[in-house]
């Protein structure tokens, strides 16, 4: 990574990392709120819970960066690979997370029974994640599956939006009105069209959230890679701007 260590203060290691994921934890606090006060339904608010611990973790990872890339014991016969345990909640609760919100997306609308398979099936992901990412000692597995996950419950979520919301594409109610249409009353036939039309504008605000949070989401990661790859030069940069302003081209903050 391109950031210095305790640059700015002697209590915070990477400083700009470790304030940036108070945002976190004020969003994860909105989101239980909101969740409790809606009703909404538990896998949320566990998955709120998860969003938490993400930043939680991830805000005690930066600030004392107890590990940096897995520090090696030599032993008399071999050679192991030590992972701090706050890298660990940093990293795996990301993947905990996750496999909540392709439980909440997968289990919708379906039976009670489907639901606990899916949730039997999805804990036994996340525990071979996690016993093997602690054997493997290696980063990129761990972003290679949490870039998965995240892509699963994203086309999952895409596509019951489209297949619950557009008009066109909801089959059944769709067959139902043709049927029915005739013996429907104006005031009826009023209130469907009023429902479509509510129907086709949630889903073109979702679409639009969705599109945003997609561009943030891409964008950040692709700023944390320019922030690896060009580490030194951007360094040198920072120093010479000086703060506050240098904290801006932290790439790994945007991230």
């Amino acid at each position: 990574m391109a950031q210095q260590d305790y640059y700015a203060t002697p209590y915070a290691a990477e400083i700009v990392n470790t304030f940036t994921n108070l945002m976190f934890v004020f969003l994860a606090f909105k989101g239980i709120r909101n969740c409790r006060r809606h009703g909404h339904d538990t896998v949320f608010l566990v998955a709120f819970v998860g969003y938490l611990l993400v930043g939680t973790g991830s805000f005690l990872f930066h600030a004392t960066l107890k590990c940096k890339p897995p520090r090696l014991l030599k032993g008399d016969e071999d050679t192991q690979a030590i992972i701090d345990p706050m890298q660990l909640v940093d990293e795996l609760s990301m993947i905990y997370t996750t496999c909540l919100m392709n439980y909440a997306t997968f289990s919708y609308s379906k039976s009670r029974q489907y639901g606990i398979m899916l949730a039997l099936g999805l804990t036994s992901l996340a525990i071979f994640i996690t016993l093997y990412y602690h054997y493997l000692q290696d980063p990129a597995f761990h972003q290679l599956a949490y870039a998965i996950l995240t892509a699963v419950v994203l086309a999952r979520s895409m596509y019951v939006m489209e297949f619950s919301l557009r008009p066109s594409l909801r089959k059944n109610e769709q067959n139902f009105k043709l049927h029915h249409r005739k013996s429907m009353t104006a005031d009826q036939k009023e209130v469907s069209r009023s429902d479509d039309l509510r129907n086709a504008q949630i889903l073109s605000a979702m679409w639009i959230l969705i599109i945003a949070g997609l561009s943030i989401f891409l964008s950040g990661f692709g700023i944390w890679q320019l922030d690896n790859v060009f580490c030194s030069k951007l360094r040198r940069w920072r120093r010479e701007i000086g703060l506050p302003w240098g904290i801006i081209i932290e790439g790994h903050g945007w991230w």
